[in-house]
């Protein structure tokens, strides 16, 4: 880049290009909403059979399209932004050194020359003559720095130090824009998509890496906008999105929608846009890694002779497989089907009425994390937030997300009218094996203030006026984590269901940090987790026995349950379920109660 082209530069031309694409990526996200909120949900309320099905299968794939024109513009438009904030420095900087130099009665060529007048003192009758300068390095070069102040203090006209320092200044500048042209270029051609309507796993990945990209060459650009705040609170968060220009949340959406989309406190359709660009970019890398991985050899499994009796035992090249690839393959596969779970509760919107869902929450490091609600917590009239237990995971989450479905279900029949709103928050890391993780309480003590600013952020992310009746619901550890929530801080519910739960770390329902009468536990017959409890478990140490809120001295309204075992609690068309989706909808007073069984019928 030359000194001619940087003075023509105009940054405000890229700057309506990069408005231009946001208004196109505005535009592609209205019409994948209209796509998946509105036509696919009509489609599978009113029509059936292998037409509808086609049609829903083209529908979704143009969705696919809508998306990733969204997430690719949004990109392109933060690139250009980009690309202009660093040529208006350079621009800056050039404007700057021209106006000293003409204040300073010189003339600054094409070429970047610097013509000085004469000046200083007479010398035999003579003032010094001017002269032309040429930029010998940048200001910032020692060399070239000792050499201006040499210049200065040795040349007979001290106009020669001046030009030489200004046309240093308009190398330097030149030399920044010619260095951001070259930092951006190779960036912004890789955003060029391929010829061709399918958005592939490729794709996905792809776009995750031209983020990548585009955020490592805009890094000085990220870092000139507002910042979130360092350990903010959900209301602190909030504020902090509200004061962002339209530019500047579309750059933190594009470059950032991990960070985004894990802020509690932001609306929920911030963090469901943020991280459905997350999980669509994180399904595309694990589903390309796990093509790459060889399949598992065909025959897994032999038989050998020790002694009298043959054993069955993994082949050689089975294990040679597993010893290589066998960790990461079953890893790859369990987030893979997590994501597959949460895909399929987006594409039931509209089935039997069921609500949009939004992805307020998604990690597949780990164990995962995801949180999905069905319906806009910011809006709804009440909003329940579940916790699950053992063995949760993002691989597992499918069975997770259903319950939530039909806690939706019986709520919003129950709820008169008005709008329900059910989470399934797995935002915590949780005990993965039953005897060797379980009975340990950390897990719950190091979820819970995740938890307690979930709750929060569920106020600070509100939309309208009224306050929202709000439940948190436990099953098996989870009830433990809202427990511990409980203990440590403010849980900000106004009640709390417990189910199947070994012992919540406080010994009365007076410590629940709800109102009186608010806690509501049930325990199904053939349920193990509750007596486990009774041995430590979760519970609190508390006159005599362990207590856990199956017992009457716990203080517990006992909900009926006419389901068996630890799992079925929400299995449609039961009590159990009934009686949730009564507290959730604010009518716990209409749920069917029994008395708790004393200690010694339930231990003896």
């Amino acid at each position: 880049m030359d000194l001619a082209t940087l003075k023509a530069f105009k940054p405000s031309e890229y700057e309506e290009a990069a408005d231009g694409y946001r208004a196109t990526g505005d535009m592609a996200m209205m019409a994948k909403d209209k796509i998946d909120n509105e036509v696919c949900p009509g489609i599978r309320r009113e029509l059936e059979g292998a037409t509808a099905k086609a049609a829903l299968g083209q529908l979704q794939e143009l969705s696919k399209n809508f998306h990733y024109v969204q997430t690719e513009c949004g990109l392109i438009s933060t690139a250009l932004n980009g690309f202009a904030f660093d040529m208006a420095a350079a621009k800056r900087k050039l404007e700057a050194a021209l106006a000293d130099a003409s204040a300073n009665g010189c003339t600054v060529n094409p070429d970047g020359s610097v013509t000085f007048p004469a000046g200083g003192d007479a010398v035999d009758g003579k003032v010094p003559e001017g002269g032309t300068v040429q930029s010998t390095g940048t200001p910032t070069d020692p060399t070239a720095a000792a050499m201006y102040r040499q210049a200065a203090n040795v040349h007979p006209n001290p106009n020669y130090g001046k030009a030489l320092g200004f046309a240093s200044r308009i190398s330097d500048a030149v030399k920044e824009a010619t260095d951001a042209d070259a930092k951006w270029a190779p960036k912004l051609r890789a955003l060029k998509a391929d010829d061709d309507l399918v958005v592939s796993h490729r794709d996905w990945a792809d776009a995750q890496s031209d983020m990548g990209g585009v955020r490592e060459a805009g890094k000085t650009y990220l870092e000139s906008l507002p910042q979130p705040p360092k350990d903010g609170t959900p209301k602190d968060n909030a504020a902090w999105w509200k004061k962002l220009s339209a530019e500047e949340q579309a750059a933190w959406l594009s470059l950032q929608p991990g960070t985004v989309g894990g802020l509690d406190g932001l609306p929920s359709t911030v963090r469901d846009e943020a991280n459905r660009t997350v999980f669509e970019e994180k399904r595309g890398q694990l589903q390309m890694e796990l093509d790459s991985i060889p399949k598992p050899p065909a025959n897994e499994w032999t038989w050998i002779t020790a002694g009298p009796y043959p054993s069955k035992v993994h082949t050689d090249e089975w294990m040679a497989w597993h010893n290589k690839y066998g960790d990461r393959y079953e890893q790859l596969n369990k987030s893979l089907n997590g994501m597959k779970s949460i895909q399929e509760r987006f594409d039931q919107t509209g089935v039997r009425g069921l609500p949009e869902a939004y992805l307020l929450g998604f990690s597949p490091e780990g164990n995962g994390r995801a949180i999905v609600a069905n319906g806009n917590p910011d809006t709804a009239d009440h909003q329940a937030v579940y916790v699950p237990g053992t063995t949760s995971n993002l691989g597992s989450i499918g069975g997770d997300i259903n319950r939530m479905v039909e806690t939706w279900r019986v709520a919003s029949d129950e709820a008169d009218g008005k709008s329900v709103s059910t989470i399934t928050w797995l935002g915590y890391d949780a005990p993965q094996n039953i005897v060797k993780d379980s009975p340990f309480s950390h897990y719950a003590n190091d979820g819970a203030p995740a938890f307690n600013r979930f709750m929060d952020g569920l106020d600070a992310s509100r939309t309208v006026e009224s306050d929202p009746h709000r439940t948190a619901i436990g099953h098996s550890y989870g009830t433990t984590l809202i427990g511990s929530a409980a203990r440590q801080g403010d849980l900000n519910a106004d009640d709390v269901i417990l189910a199947g739960s070994p012992g919540v770390q406080v010994p009365k329902a007076e410590d629940m940090d709800v109102p009186k009468g608010h806690v509501w536990n049930q325990e199904a017959d053939g349920d193990p987790v509750p007596d486990i409890g009774r041995f430590g478990h979760g519970g609190t140490d508390w006159d005599g026995p362990w207590t856990i809120p199956s017992d009457e001295r716990f203080g517990a309204n006992q909900l009926t349950t006419d389901t068996e075992g630890h799992s079925d609690y929400w299995k449609e068309d039961t009590k159990s379920l009934l009686n949730q989706g009564l507290v959730v909808a604010g009518k716990g007073d209409e749920a069917e109660q029994v008395k708790p069984r004393p200690v010694y019928e339930r231990t003896r």
